[in-house]
């Protein structure tokens, strides 16, 4: 799997899931709140192909 990072299967995920907060009911202002399956996604992304953060792909997937 080196060089390559498809995302994260829900099995993958609940060995995370609870290691992170609730995400909050509402915000008052500011930025909208991402998922913590995102941001996960995006740092594991990172690690395992090595690229900076400006090359991280865009789309559907890791929005």
């Amino acid at each position: 799997m080196a060089g390559r990072f498809e995302g994260l299967s829900n099995l993958e995920w609940s060995l995370f899931e609870d290691i992170f907060p609730k995400p909050p009911e509402k915000r008052e202002g500011g930025m909208p709140h991402s998922s913590f399956r995102d941001e996960l996604k995006t740092l594991l992304y990172i690690l395992i192909t090595g690229c900076r953060w400006c090359d991280v792909p865009k789309g559907e997937i890791w929005a």
